[in-house]
């Protein structure tokens, strides 16, 4: 260096805040900047005092453009600062926010896994009714069908009965009139309507003995006229076989309002037992449907 000139060494200090890659950047081509005009200034500095003239010294330039540096680094490193402080705002203002999200997740996943708990066991608990539901609607319907099969057989037997009672009574009406008309009229006596008796199924045994000898006995024979002796007899045996058939008929009567009364309480039995077991079943179901939904 030349006598009475001593060179200024600069330093710059970065920002103690990591500057944008942009304004690095820039404080890169500033540096460089100041680093070539330094060189001039002291080069012109050299020059300058060797031709004695009265100028600006070097270092003056050099401070000025320092300062000039200086108040501009402040500036960026403000600018910088002020960037950084709202990023920083913005990172803690959004960290609060997410941890808030975060928390309320894990509280709602907490509240979501007690639900499923719950409707896994309430799924659980409705498939067991569900299926307790279906095997009671099956025994149920099972009894229907199986009481609609008894109750077609009784009805049967009570149509079978009904009609050989009501063919006896008939036969039974029908004999006892003839015998009754032949005790005033033994010339048109008749025995076909008390020959039929024989044929039924409910005249016992002994009554139709009784009535096959009183027709072989009593059947008069065709030209003869008959004594009185005769008809008086016939009358006293027409007697007891008219009072045999009129106990027969009060008491095939009674038995048929019997029979009768009995299919009445059966019906009714079958009806209840229907309603209430579709009753059942249409509940059942209804439950069974509101527990699938």
């Amino acid at each position: 260096c030349s006598a009475g000139f001593h060179p200024v060494v600069l330093q710059y200090s970065p920002p103690r805040t990591r500057p944008s890659m942009q304004l690095r950047s820039q404080m890169a081509s500033t540096v460089a900047a100041a680093t070539l005009l330094l060189v001039g200034l002291v080069g012109h500095a050299a020059a300058a005092h060797e031709s004695g003239r009265s100028e600006v010294t070097p270092v003056q330039k050099v401070i000025e453009l320092m300062e000039g540096m200086l108040a501009k680094g402040k500036s960026e490193k403000h600018d910088e600062q002020v960037q950084f402080a709202a990023y920083k705002q913005f990172c803690d203002d959004t960290t609060v926010e997410k941890k808030r999200a975060i928390a309320e997740a894990n509280e709602k996943i907490e509240v979501l896994k007690a639900d499923i708990e719950k409707y896994t066991a309430t799924a659980a608990k409705l498939t067991e009714e569900i299926a307790a539901h279906d095997e009671d609607i099956s025994v149920w319907k099972g009894d229907q069908k199986a009481a609609t099969k008894v109750r077609e057989l009784e009805k049967a037997d009570y149509d079978a009965m009904h009609a050989d009672y009501s063919e006896s009574i008939d036969a039974l009406e029908r004999a006892i009139a003839v015998l009754k008309k032949q005790a005033y009229d033994r010339k048109q006596a008749s025995f076909a309507q008390v020959t039929a008796l024989q044929k039924l199924s409910l005249i016992p045994e002994s009554a139709k003995r009784a009535i096959d000898a009183f027709v072989q006995e009593e059947e008069p024979t065709d030209g003869l006229e008959v004594s009185a002796p005769e008809a008086y007899g016939y009358e006293f045996q027409s007697h007891g076989v008219i009072e045999m058939l009129e106990k027969l008929l009060d008491k095939f009567i009674a038995e048929r309002t019997g029979l009768e009364k009995t299919e009445m309480n059966s019906k009714h039995a079958f009806d209840m037992l229907m309603q209430d077991l579709t009753a059942q079943i249409d509940q059942a179901t209804q439950d069974r449907e509101e527990k699938a939904e």
